[in-house]
């Protein structure tokens, strides 16, 4: 597979700690209320690789959300960076800490990094931390007509992708997602930034399509759904995309899937398998206590 990756730009982009946010009181599929944590801040006890459904909870963002609260700035930080970029803490007692981007969350702004457990004790709200960003742009020169979004080229390589010499590829994804499941986020004006969720307040028919076991860091494969121009349906289409916050209690809502492969054509094809996640990929990188900068490939 040959990308473009030696022209892309490596770019800082920064931004803060987020406080969990109010208004997590909300009406739930059935029409009760409930109180329970929702997104931001530290989640000390979830992370990348574990399962979205049976917590306790609302849009759970697994490890650290930051959001630079400077509105132009906080859009920067949410179309640049990209899943599998490194990030590296820049205040506080766990300054120099390094961790990667797993996820970019629509309607909050947030973007989720995973850190080591016992950084994650060391982080306080507010602490400023600096992605550095690069992906955007990225290209499958072997695929011109697939869109890849908001994807680390290094984390692109590690997906087991396999071209087809058509312009059509292969990969092994952790389940195949039909559009008619996929709501809140439709109609988004783009899908460089931001996510939109699987919706499960119909259970039988989360049972039916094997997603019940998801997880966050999961690689699926969405079907006739078409994130080239915004998200929409469209017949034939498809989307690589993966799984970056938890269940959600409320209507047309569900775990956040943050697209990073598109086309309008059928020529994406899934191949089942027992694990398609980025964790394999996210926790196999070398973690630096912030002394010697390590070398990007």
């Amino acid at each position: 597979m040959k990308t473009n990756r030696e022209s892309l730009v490596v770019l800082s982009v920064q931004g803060q700690i987020h406080h969990p946010l109010g208004g997590s009181t909300r009406v739930t599929s059935e029409g009760r209320v409930a109180a329970v944590p929702a997104i931001g801040g530290i989640t000390y006890n979830v992370k990348v690789g574990d399962p979205v459904f049976g917590l306790t909870g609302d849009h759970i963002e697994p490890g650290v959300s930051i959001k630079n609260m400077n509105t132009s700035e906080s859009d920067a930080l949410n179309v640049f960076s990209c899943i599998g970029n490194r990030a590296r803490v820049v205040s506080g007692k766990a300054e120099g800490a390094v961790g990667y981007v797993t996820g970019i969350h629509g309607g909050c702004e947030h973007v989720i990094i995973h850190f080591p457990q016992e950084v994650l004790y060391r982080l306080k709200i507010n602490d400023e931390i600096l992605v550095e960003s690069r992906g955007q742009g990225l290209k499958i020169e072997e695929c011109p007509d697939i869109i890849v979004q908001s994807l680390d080229p290094d984390l692109l390589e590690q997906m087991g992708i396999v071209t087809d010499g058509a312009g059509g590829l292969t990969l092994p994804v952790a389940a195949e997602i039909p559009s008619y499941l996929m709501g809140s986020g439709l109609g988004a004006a783009h899908s460089y930034s931001g996510d939109y969720d699987l919706m499960t307040s119909d259970w039988e028919a989360v049972r039916r399509h094997h997603l019940e076991k998801l997880r966050f860091g999961d690689i699926v494969l969405l079907k006739d759904c078409d994130n080239t121009f915004g998200r929409g349906y469209l017949e034939g289409a498809r989307t690589v995309g993966i799984v970056i916050h938890g269940d959600c209690i409320a209507h047309g809502h569900g775990p956040g899937i943050t697209t990073v492969l598109t086309t309008k054509l059928p020529i994406i094809h899934g191949q089942p398998a027992g694990s398609a996640n980025i964790a394999d990929f996210i926790l196999s990188r070398s973690y630096d206590s912030g002394a010697t900068e390590p070398e990007r490939s």
